[in-house]
């Protein structure tokens, strides 16, 4: 049976810990996986631009063996044909998608009309890729993540819900601070909180940046206003404000905090550049980390098949 990555919950802990295993041997040995994938084509299929997922996802192809093939303008969901009909004749084509979209649905309606596994390259809900690297980051530092308490400041947005989830299977706290209204969506944060409840970790939400970091051991944060939402910059540039990553609130973390962001950056707005740019900041290594994991997860849900 074919597999699709749409969510974090898709995933069980011993998953994430095969995904994490498979990464460090490919980011140890590239070329002992050079043609782990050969003959394969995986196609993307962005509505949205992007810099880290488009370039991992095909160098990561290239150096497995494969082959990426990039669609931008000639697919738009459900417009010049349907979701279901794109995913029944892509299937016919190449042996995996990768979907880079605005709504949920349309990840959820490929995945269940595609014969071939689908990933969700990022939507409004939930961005599982990023989410998979930044723990995989994490225990790469720490050797662990049980135990390990992350601090997540600003919008309540899907890379948070992502992180909500792998946290919460992993058996990590997670301390969430956004403006009172900007909150991760209640389901989510409910389904999170039963995940601790069988891992051990702990969910826990609030208004409050300095409370959420102090004595945590990662801070992470995200734009303040993301993609579809450019209407809202300025009125969240002035909600968001007491919630930027600067040196006075890395201060209540641990001294050996790392400094997460799953990139672009707007600095001077949700970060500051001495912050970023910190010798504590792991942002461009969790960047790097995006190629390795996700080549785990193209030869898990792509070489595996049978």
């Amino acid at each position: 049976m074919k597999k699709d990555l749409i969510s974090i919950k898709d995933l069980t802990d011993v998953e994430i810990k095969e995904i994490f295993d498979l990464t460090q041997k490919l980011k140890k040995n590239k070329s002992k996986f050079a043609n782990t994938l050969k003959g394969k084509t995986l196609c993307l299929i962005f509505h949205k631009p992007s810099l880290r997922t488009r370039v991992s996802f095909e160098v990561g192809m290239f150096q497995l063996g494969g082959n990426a093939l990039y669609m931008k303008e000639d697919i738009s969901a459900g417009q010049r044909e349907t979701i279901k009909d794109t995913a029944k004749t892509l299937s016919r084509y190449v042996d995996g998608i990768v979907l880079r979209t605005f709504g949920h649905n349309n990840v959820v309606e490929l995945a269940r009309s595609a014969s071939i596994p689908v990933i969700n390259g990022l939507s409004d809900l939930s961005h599982p890729c990023q989410a998979l690297a930044d723990l995989f980051t994490i225990k790469e530092k720490f050797g662990k993540l049980k135990g390990i308490t992350l601090a997540y400041v600003g919008d309540g947005n899907n890379v948070c819900h992502s992180l909500m989830y792998s946290a919460a299977i992993s058996g990590m706290q997670m301390n969430v601070a956004t403006p009172k209204g900007y909150e991760p969506q209640t389901n989510i944060t409910s389904e999170a909180k039963q995940f601790a409840q069988g891992s051990g970790g702990k969910i826990a939400l609030g208004n409050d940046p300095e409370a959420a970091v102090k004595n945590a051991d990662v801070i992470y944060t995200d734009v303040w206003a993301s993609m579809g939402q450019e209407s809202e910059k300025q009125q969240r540039k002035e909600i968001f404000k007491d919630f930027q990553i600067n040196k006075d609130l890395v201060k209540l973390a641990n001294k050996k905090a790392l400094i997460m962001h799953c990139l672009p950056a707007h600095r001077g707005e949700e970060i500051t550049d001495e912050v970023i740019d910190s010798a504590n900041s792991v942002v461009f290594d969790e960047a790097e980390n995006r190629l390795h994991v996700q080549k785990a997860i193209l030869v898990k849900l792509l070489g595996e098949r049978k």
